[in-house]
């Protein structure tokens, strides 16, 4: 699978999706002035992808113009689980690592689904996206735009019911169309 073809389908995704849709009502300015790195994971074994990820954490270091970056695991992570996993012992990395209030990992996978919800519960795509992927947050720029977004708490619970409102088949063809885009 081509590189530039997961990072198309990806950018589809945030921008029509993420952005469009307003489910991160943080991510529209960091998009639009080009301050999120879209990275292609080449490993698709499991200790290939976590030096992937420690790798992305010292890139990050070095770039304090990047808002944020998408670790995009193309490969070798489709079961959800097994996602889930890797995402566990990578969290485990940022106190060990003492990035603790520097960075905070953020979770998508084409399955995605919320313990206890229904496979089918459109709720789920929130955090469905074309590629399994690590999304690695500045808590700094995170606390930043906290200060100015009226009761952030609530926004979970609106992104659900906008995509329950929206339906199950509306949420997998707008998912669907990035995929295709992609290639």
């Amino acid at each position: 699978m081509k590189s530039e073809a997961v990072v198309t389908a990806t950018r589809c995704w945030v921008e029509g999706t993420v952005v469009g849709l307003n489910l991160c009502p943080f991510a529209a300015i960091p998009v639009k002035q080009g301050r999120i790195r879209y990275q292609v994971c080449p490993a698709s074994d499991m200790d290939g992808i976590y030096r992937a990820i420690l790798a992305e954490f010292e890139t990050m270091l070095e770039l304090p113009e990047a808002e944020a970056s998408l670790l995009i695991v193309p490969t070798g992570l489709e079961l959800f689980d097994d996602y889930l996993d890797l995402l566990q012992v990578a969290e485990e990395v940022i106190p060990e690592a003492g990035l603790e209030g520097k960075f905070q990992l953020a979770s998508f996978h084409p399955d995605y689904r919320f313990e206890e919800s229904d496979e089918s519960d459109p709720a789920n795509y929130t955090n469905r996206s074309p590629y399994p992927m690590f999304h690695f947050i500045r808590e700094a720029s995170l606390a930043e735009a906290l200060k100015h977004y009226p009761q952030p708490e609530l926004i979970p619970q609106r992104n659900i019911e906008l995509l329950r409102e929206m339906g199950l088949q509306a949420v997998e063809q707008r998912l669907s169309r990035c995929r295709e885009k992609g290639g």
